[in-house]
């Protein structure tokens, strides 16, 4: 299939530079080296989750310091992305594309996919943001409907009654069912924005599979004499607490009434800019103290983020500055709300697609 077009305009294009000009000067004026605190990151979290896994192993008949563990991975699964992840598919954390690369294959080890969620993430998610057919984080799937030109079907009618019960499975999908689909399924919108993926690469994945959920589940049943049903409640427990923390932090950003859906054409075109286009649709929220800033990665400040995607997060308070001056000098529409704002927004937006007809109105992580 055709990739959708952007609208071309030369207006907003010398805009955008006379941004980025801004921006590089802001960036440079900062003194020191702030991705340093990424590079102790990519040390230390990885050490955490591992540690406690091994204080897990070796804690088997505590079931309440096991369980302990496991939740405190869930955490830290959701930091590794947030802080790590994210930023090296990016090559954000070091100069160096090969250590960039060698920090993104710690999410195989985690139980997700690296090759498939860069092509996510950077050909799907970050070229077409919530265009439906094109974003993967909205693909129309399953029983919650997120783009709200589409009519509810079946349970859809009713997701703002049992979303709560849906959100908690997130990972489940994303490890059982949507990587291998992503992989297998020709129908799916990673297979339309790129080239065939290599064997190597189909391998590499159901083999990180099968070794995370021998380390995570078999061997504490194996060698290190955990019950079995302590060892699959814990890993379970961690699922579902990494699954609520992740939308808790990723959905406010995109999935709201506020931010546009944009409709591709006959053609295939899209309405607005890729600058206007990434104010259309995404949002920040207002929250900025140090555990937002350090701990979750500054996950509030994402208008920054799709704008300037290779400059790391460490940077993105500055970068906002800018950005919001100059969508307040240049008439670009700049949202920005609390988080529990946002979420109830979400949740209406979840309540109006449930109860829609059609077309009545213009959203991972």
């Amino acid at each position: 299939m055709k990739k959708p077009s952007y609208y071309k305009n030369q207006d907003d294009a010398k805009l955008f530079s006379e941004l980025r000009t801004r921006v590089n000067a802001r960036v440079a004026e900062i003194p020191g080296n702030r991705d340093r605190l990424i590079v102790v990151k990519s040390v230390l979290l990885p050490l955490l989750y591992f540690g406690s896994y091994a204080v897990a192993l070796f804690n088997g008949n505590n079931a309440a310091v096991y369980i302990g563990c496991y939740v405190f991975m869930a955490i830290l699964l959701v930091l590794i992305y947030l802080n790590l992840i994210h930023e090296a598919a990016h090559n954000n954390i070091f100069k160096n594309k090969k250590l960039n690369r060698a920090v993104l294959k710690i999410f195989d080890l985690i139980g997700a996919n690296s090759y498939i969620w860069e092509r996510r993430h950077i050909v799907s998610h970050h070229a077409y943001p919530n265009v439906d057919g094109w974003d993967t984080d909205i693909e129309q799937s399953g029983p919650i409907l997120i783009y709200p030109h589409a009519k509810p079907k079946g349970v859809q009618k009713y997701q703002h009654l049992f979303f709560f019960l849906v959100y908690p499975l997130y990972l489940f999908n994303w490890m059982f069912i949507r990587d291998f689909r992503d992989f297998f399924d020709p129908n799916r919108v990673i297979q339309k924005t790129g080239a065939k993926i290599p064997v190597k690469e189909k391998v590499k994945m159901v083999a990180f599979k099968v070794f995370y959920f021998f380390y995570q589940i078999a061997v504490p049943v194996l060698f290190f004499e955990v019950a079995w049903n302590l060892a699959l409640g814990a890993w379970f427990l961690q699922i579902l607490i990494a699954s609520t923390f992740a939308l808790f932090v990723l959905l406010p950003l995109h999935p709201l009434p506020d931010n546009e859906f944009p409709k591709l054409d006959e053609a295939g075109n899209l309405p607005y800019s890729w600058l206007r286009h990434q104010f259309e649709v995404t949002n920040d929220l207002t929250e900025n103290n140090m555990f937002i800033r350090f701990v979750l990665g500054n996950f509030n400040y994402h208008v920054a983020h799709h704008l300037f995607p290779n400059i790391s997060y460490e940077y993105a308070h500055e970068v906002t500055d800018e950005i919001k001056k100059f969508a307040a000098e240049n008439n670009f529409r700049y949202k920005q709300f609390p988080l529990f704002t946002a979420l109830r927004k979400h949740y209406d937006l979840l309540k109006t697609n449930a109860t829609s007809i059609g077309d009545v109105m213009e959203e991972t992580m």
